[in-house]
């Protein structure tokens, strides 16, 4: 059965959904078994560790760039249309939403993504950071907090169009894109080998990132199959958060696409993987001395995202893949922010969460 046939007979929003949902499950699944984290990545490279969390990230990152730009090659990939080429950016609110995004997850000790998986294992600190985190970025897209970060965004804003692909911008086009990619591949390669990772190890890892070019091609493929219009778009947890809170509170619900079945196909793929690891524990705070930290952490991390257009995943690799500037300005802050506070507030190891 093709694409166009299921479109045919169930709909693009059903498609979506079970899209969103299957790749969801690969992507909860791997993320859990690799500890995929940018946190715990920023943290070992501020400390000049280098250690088991770096070149997680590294090969995560690195395969997605790798893949996207080799579908963008091959034809079956145009993400011209996208939100994060076509529309209007704003380079103030990817460098500030970053910085803050990134002392946020310092704070909550996890980004988006990496709450959702860690509230699947039974973690009660990240469900509760998860759920502050959802009521934030909806804050920050349509209500208290929306009219803070309009202003922001004003500061400084990008044509859509050439003007955000940092590809056109540098005049190296995709083959550079692609090398670019491979350089980074082979830094975590360097770094996977110098800590002795098992098999089980790099595949994880490389697979997390194949699930974020395969959002981004299984949507492209959905788009050009249809005779809707169809947005084409990647992986990313704020604006599926906001929507999902939105989902629970409010009738209407909004339509099903995507992200309706990604975000519970990334929790139920996390909670698979922590029962195949025998890694589920029930965990929560240990007094409340910690709370406050985590609470200000997800409020940083919801409006962050929502300023710079997306979060760790969202921005960091989904938008990084295709060399959105704003996606890589974002990316910056994030890394930038995430040392800061690490060096300012947040004293304990990179020993994961």
């Amino acid at each position: 059965m093709t694409l166009t046939t299921l479109i045919e007979s169930h709909g693009e929003s059903t498609v979506l959904a079970l899209g969103g949902l299957l790749l969801g499950l690969v992507f909860g699944f791997f993320a859990q078994r690799s500890r995929f984290c940018l946190r715990a990545a920023v943290v070992e490279f501020w400390h000049g560790q280098f250690g088991e969390k770096l070149p997680v990230w590294l090969l995560a990152f690195s395969s997605a760039v790798v893949a996207v730009q080799l579908l963008i090659l091959s034809g079956w990939l145009d993400v011209s249309g996208s939100r994060q080429m076509a529309n209007t950016g704003s380079m103030s609110g990817a460098l500030v939403g970053g910085l803050l995004f990134g002392a946020g997850m310092i704070l909550t000790r996890g980004c988006a993504s990496r709450l959702l998986v860690l509230s699947a294992t039974g973690n009660l600190r990240a469900l509760l950071s998860g759920l502050i985190f959802a009521v934030s970025a909806q804050a920050a897209l349509g209500g208290a907090l929306a009219p803070l970060r309009q202003a922001i965004s004003a500061w400084w804003t990008v044509d859509g169009g050439g003007g955000r692909d940092l590809l056109v911008i540098t005049g190296v086009g995709h083959v550079g894109g692609l090398l670019f990619g491979g350089v980074w591949l082979v830094a975590g390669v360097y770094f996977a080998v110098r800590n002795q990772w098992s098999p089980v190890k790099w595949l994880t890892a490389i697979a997390t990132g194949l699930a974020v070019a395969g959002a981004w091609w299984f949507s492209y493929s959905v788009a050009s199959s249809s005779f809707e219009v169809v947005n084409v778009q990647g992986l990313t947890f704020s604006g599926p958060s906001a929507e999902w809170l939105m989902r629970v509170l409010s009738s209407p619900a909004p339509h099903i696409g995507f992200d309706f079945g990604l975000m519970p196909g990334v929790f139920a793929g996390s909670f698979l993987g922590a029962m195949v690891g025998r890694d589920w524990k029930l965990e929560g705070f240990q007094g409340g001395h910690s709370m406050p930290r985590y609470i200000i952490g997800a409020v940083l991390m919801g409006f962050g995202s929502m300023l710079a257009g997306g979060c760790a995943v969202g921005a960091g690799i989904t938008g990084g893949a295709i060399f959105a500037i704003t996606a890589w300005t974002t990316l910056l802050g994030m890394w930038i922010g995430a040392g800061l506070t690490d060096r300012l507030v947040d004293r304990v190891p990179p020993s994961g969460n």
